[in-house]
């Protein structure tokens, strides 16, 4: 994979969902030729990682390929996930390239409550939660402290 290596970190330092590259771009980032294949078969751009350093470069950087036009040497790669990281650990917001007017990216209240908030365990005198018969008698006792100040 050491030939498309370029390729893969070139795509994980991007930012955007889109990002459409000819393949003249793709020669100048790898620094070298792309195979003849490339050019005349469209399996060359699958996102088959199994056996193709080349897909694997972008699948790792967490890109697929698609819009693949073999006649016009373009392509547009489209972010899939975040490479190496979980969605709730992501510090970025996606811009869009290709589609401005389209909205990319996951809503931005995803992850927006992450600790913001704990569930405390029952009190000594309260039963616990796993007792569904108790659920009644706990609010029903609530209810009685919050209406008329009784149990305190």
């Amino acid at each position: 994979m050491a030939v498309y290596e370029p390729l893969r970190e070139y795509l994980k330092a991007k930012a955007f969902d889109r990002i459409p590259m000819t393949f003249g771009e793709i020669e100048k980032v790898i620094g070298r030729k792309l195979p003849a294949s490339a050019f005349r078969h469209r399996p060359w751009w699958a996102n088959e990682a199994q056996g193709h350093s080349h897909a694997k470069a972008w699948l790792q950087a967490g890109y697929e390929t698609e819009q693949v036009d073999m006649t016009a040497k373009k392509l547009v790669f489209r972010r899939t996930r975040l490479a190496g990281t979980g969605m709730s650990e992501d510090r970025r917001m996606f811009k869009t390239e290709a589609l401005p007017e389209k909205k990319q990216g996951r809503h931005p209240l995803i992850g927006s409550m992450k600790g913001t908030f704990t569930l405390v365990p029952p009190g000594e005198n309260e039963p616990p939660a796993e007792d569904p018969e108790s659920w009644e008698a706990l609010s029903l006792a609530k209810l009685d402290r919050l209406l008329f100040g009784k149990g305190e």
